[in-house]
């Protein structure tokens, strides 16, 4: 199973993410971009996000779970940079907080369709 996941998360890296990363530098649409620094490498890297915003900083679904790269390397690193809508926006701390509370900061039809998947994995990311 993990070698599945492996090469589903390398494909959706090598293809979608390109694509959302343009859509979301026009600073249009639904994708954010998280700016965060490889926690092995150092590397400075750019990945696409949909966050919700609240008060204190932003709301973003684990899609894939809380073991992907960039997930990873802004907990390492205690932080990130957030673009929303072309303003960037720094995060100082991330919490975990429960699924209700996190579908809940997501507007219709989001919120539908992460109930309708059952989605469960929400972090707060907050705005320094």
């Amino acid at each position: 199973m993990g070698r599945v996941r492996d090469g589903w998360l390398w494909l959706i890296k090598r293809t979608l993410n390109h694509a959302t990363l343009r859509l979301a530098r026009t600073g249009r649409g639904p994708i954010s971009i998280v700016r965060h620094v490889g926690r092995r490498t150092g590397a400075p890297y750019e990945t696409p996000i949909i966050v919700a915003p609240v008060a204190g900083g932003f709301v973003a679904e684990l899609t894939y779970g809380p073991h992907v790269d960039w997930y990873r390397n802004v907990v390492a690193a205690g932080g990130c940079d957030v673009v929303v809508r072309g303003t960037a926006h720094r995060i100082v701390a991330i919490e975990t907080i429960g699924a209700v509370e996190g579908r809940r900061a997501f507007g219709f039809p989001a919120r539908l369709v992460l109930t309708l998947l059952r989605r469960r994995d929400f972090r707060l990311l907050r705005e320094a």
